[in-house]
């Protein structure tokens, strides 16, 4: 193997779960790193579950990997199953010099296993934590036996990237790997600005000027907290605290949400410049979400100037500043919850100086620095490996 001097060297296969079929901040996330890599000059070949009906046109080449509809009532999500003939004959013949997996899947164990016995280095980035998933679904008690299949995946990866530093430290303790760097996010504030609110789209939905939007942004999925989100707002209308709730997304937990808030008015999903326009026409962002590695979100609600009230917890922490650009509250702390909304609602001016110092914090996170690091990895363990 030749040792690579420029990102133009490098051949990079990436795995993912989802690459493209539904919308999320990972495959996003996914999507705009290969942009990134591609704009460079580098060479990236994606091997992820093709659909006929995707929710949007993949960046750069997609190559389908086996797959099946995901278990539990997850069928909008694919299963990879690992790789058959045709899939392992279009790597051998793409000829990468690393493997990026985004999945500890079936697939990204497949490739892990091919990459080490030709000796080519393999990166693996973490997205979301799975090992809280189980609780959600009555499943907690498998929760160590999904750490300790972590443990070996990425264990035999040759570094490990995490979107946070508080991850980091605690897959350093979990003995997860030795090597752990960052790969955090960016936003993109041609979408998400203060300038996209718009009002008169309010009205459509059924909120008022002079009503108080909370807004949930995201798939409409247990494991968003769309429970814990219930809890606080049952408790808020308990309270007779007035305000409205503004859901932005989809999902196969819709009716049962509805059905334990009803005051919700729903925009459906979005993307692009509506999704901008519905984060911006929010009051407030309020993420009770726990199974975020890097909140995506929560990000893109401090660019539109919205305050943001989420779980203490390692998907939002590392961006809200407590009292300061948002709050953040311990996860079963419900009552605290709603003291934060209720504050929110009754007093514009602590919404107005939160957001507006949320915007101001928004700025370190730009997309084409945070991918140049993942491409100084690539770089670094290509070189190591060639040496």
């Amino acid at each position: 193997m030749d040792k690579p001097e420029r990102i133009e060297d490098l051949r990079v296969a990436l795995f993912s779960g989802n690459y493209n079929y539904v919308r999320d901040g990972a495959n996003q996330a996914l999507n705009r790193l290969v942009d990134y890599l591609l704009r460079q000059g580098c060479a990236v070949r994606v091997y992820s579950p093709v659909v006929d009906d995707p929710a949007f046109p993949p960046t750069g080449d997609l190559v389908d990997v086996p797959n099946t509809k995901m278990p539990m009532g997850r069928g909008e999500y694919r299963m990879p199953l690992g790789l058959n003939d045709e899939a392992r004959r279009d790597l051998e013949a793409f000829a990468p010099n690393l493997l990026h997996l985004s999945s500890p899947d079936p697939s990204g164990h497949a490739a892990l296993k091919w990459a080490r016995k030709r000796s080519i280095p393999v990166v693996a980035s973490v997205h979301t934590r799975f090992d809280t998933y189980p609780r959600y679904y009555k499943l907690g008690f498998i929760e160590p036996a999904i750490r300790a299949m972590l443990r070996r995946f990425y264990g035999r990866c040759d570094a490990v990237l995490s979107p946070t530093e508080v991850i980091r430290q605690d897959y350093l303790q979990q003995g997860f790997n030795d090597d752990i760097r960052i790969w955090e996010r960016g936003v993109d504030r041609t979408i998400f600005n203060p300038g996209r609110r718009d009002m008169a789209w309010r009205r459509e939905l059924g909120i008022a000027d002079d009503e108080i939007a909370i807004g949930f942004l995201g798939r409409l999925v247990l494991e968003k907290g769309l429970g814990r989100f219930a809890e606080v707002i049952e408790l808020l209308a308990k309270r007779g605290v007035p305000h409205k709730v503004l859901a932005v997304g989809e999902g196969p937990a819709h009716d049962e949400f509805a059905a334990r808030v009803p005051e919700a008015r729903f925009a459906g999903f979005q993307t692009g410049a509506d999704l901008g326009r519905a984060v911006a026409s929010m009051d407030l962002l309020f993420n009770a979400s726990i199974t975020e590695a890097f909140s995506n979100v929560t990000l893109e609600a401090m660019a539109c100037a919205r305050p943001v009230l989420a779980v203490d917890t390692t998907g939002s922490n590392h961006l809200v500043i407590d009292g300061v650009t948002g709050r953040m509250v311990k996860p079963d702390d419900t009552a605290g919850f709603a003291d934060a909304l209720e504050a929110y609602i009754r007093d514009p001016a602590l919404r107005a100086a939160h957001g507006e110092a949320g915007e101001e914090r928004s700025h370190l996170w730009d997309w084409d620095p945070v991918n140049q690091a993942v491409a100084d990895t690539y770089l670094q363990l290509v070189s190591a490996r060639a040496a």
